[in-house]
């Protein structure tokens, strides 16, 4: 585990399984569909419990069927430890000349905005896309490691953001892109 401080918050990289960790809310790398699907999405689905569906449900209603990628909402967390589920979907990898970087650094702003707006103190994140959306998992740590770091530089509220990565490749990714970008604030 790598703890760095960072502006008034820490930064916390770990490897483990994001339904477990007790923060007031965790990041679902979310289908646009809001309906569950693979990866961490499936896991927080059945981790939570059906509560969560239902809220997305009715969220997926309230905007027209999709989420739009990049943007964010929050949901109760069900059976999770955390208070809140908060629902970003994560651009599919084409390359990177089709705005993903763009469009990954605004799910984390995005989340980032949503917990302080419901006044959250901890937020834990997934390594968004770089499973079935195939975005590289060394591109993407960079991206997510500066859009929080440039977040927490604007904005007074966390006092932890973590990162709960899934293996050891991506676990390293993060450290690497960490201590690059991080340490030098």
């Amino acid at each position: 585990m790598e703890k760095i401080k960072v502006f008034d918050a820490f930064l916390v990289l770990k490897q483990g399984d994001i339904t477990k960790e007790e923060v007031d809310a965790i990041v679902n790398a979310a289908n646009p569909s809001l309906m569950g699907g693979g990866g961490v999405d499936g896991a927080i689905h059945r981790a939570g419990g059906p509560e969560i569906l239902r809220e997305c449900i009715k969220i997926a209603e309230e905007i027209g069927g999709r989420l739009p990628r990049g943007e964010a909402v929050a949901t109760t967390a069900g059976k999770l430890k955390a208070k809140y589920v908060i629902h970003t979907a994560g651009p599919i990898w084409h390359g990177g000349d089709h705005n993903e970087p763009e469009i990954l650094r605004k799910c984390y702003r995005n989340s980032l905005e949503k917990g302080l707006s419901l006044g959250l103190k901890s937020i834990a994140f997934p390594s968004i896309s770089t499973g079935v959306y195939g975005y590289p998992v060394e591109l993407a740590s960079r991206v997510a490691i500066k859009a929080v770091v440039d977040f927490l530089k604007e904005k007074n509220g966390y006092e932890e953001v973590r990162f709960v990565l899934f293996d050891d490749r991506t676990y390293q990714a993060y450290v690497q892109a960490a201590e690059e970008i991080a340490k030098t604030k």
